[in-house]
């Protein structure tokens, strides 16, 4: 399971962008927490150490445990980071407080394990999908999703139902999406091809029957 990383955040009074604009420039990032049954606390965290926290996850669904200068941790889930287009600079940090009867919605990756025997039949694995979206509580919430394919043969498909998920873990997608599947290769489907032609080409013409009449009639 995913263990919450601690992240140190200091109260910030309700300001205009100019001050926004100055506070970014001074390396510390306008974030807010909200949800928990209490009123929105405006935050700012530290960019650098915010930053190294992202590039060392495994996805952009993190617990944290915010400490926040004055007051005691709370436990929150990062909601939404937002980014400049051009620079790609964080802009700003949501933060949704839970506690341990929270439930969240968490978007991991997926791992596929294993070499499908298809594909050592000369087959391609496809995968559909990358990402899925979960639900769970905070204490329940894995680090990503991982299966195994090595059973998949050339035609086999692997659907969401298909997937063991953690105990108290839930995909939001129905059973029947495909994740992903066992092709054959274009060369392969090509070869095939040409083989059931020439097959056909194969079959002996039957004779042509030509009547000739005598020129004695």
């Amino acid at each position: 399971m995913a263990k919450p990383k601690t992240l140190k955040a200091e109260e910030r009074a309700r300001t205009g962008s100019g001050v926004l604009k100055q506070m970014r420039r001074e390396g510390l990032i306008p974030s807010v927490i909200y949800g928990g049954g209490s009123e929105n606390q405006n935050v700012k965290v530290d960019s650098k150490t915010f930053t190294d926290m992202l590039n060392h996850a495994v996805s952009d669904s993190i617990l944290v445990n915010l400490e926040v200068e004055g007051g005691k941790a709370q436990l929150a889930f990062l909601q939404d980071v937002q980014h400049d287009r051009l620079t790609n600079e964080i802009l700003h940090v949501d933060f949704l407080a839970v506690d341990e009867k929270t439930e969240i919605t968490a978007n991991l990756p997926l791992e596929l394990d294993g070499e499908p025997s298809g594909v050592k039949a000369g087959g391609l694995l496809e995968q559909m999908l990358h990402t899925l979206e979960v639900r769970c509580l905070p204490k329940d919430l894995p680090e990503q999703i991982e299966t195994d394919v090595t059973s998949l043969e050339i035609g086999d498909a692997l659907n969401v139902g298909d997937i063991n998920f953690p105990e108290g873990v839930a995909p939001t997608l129905s059973d029947d999406i495909v994740v992903a599947l066992c092709a054959k290769t274009r060369v392969a489907a090509s070869e095939e091809q040409e083989g059931e032609e020439e097959g056909e080409g194969d079959t002996p013409a039957e004779p042509e029957v030509t009547s000739e009449k005598s020129n004695d009639e």
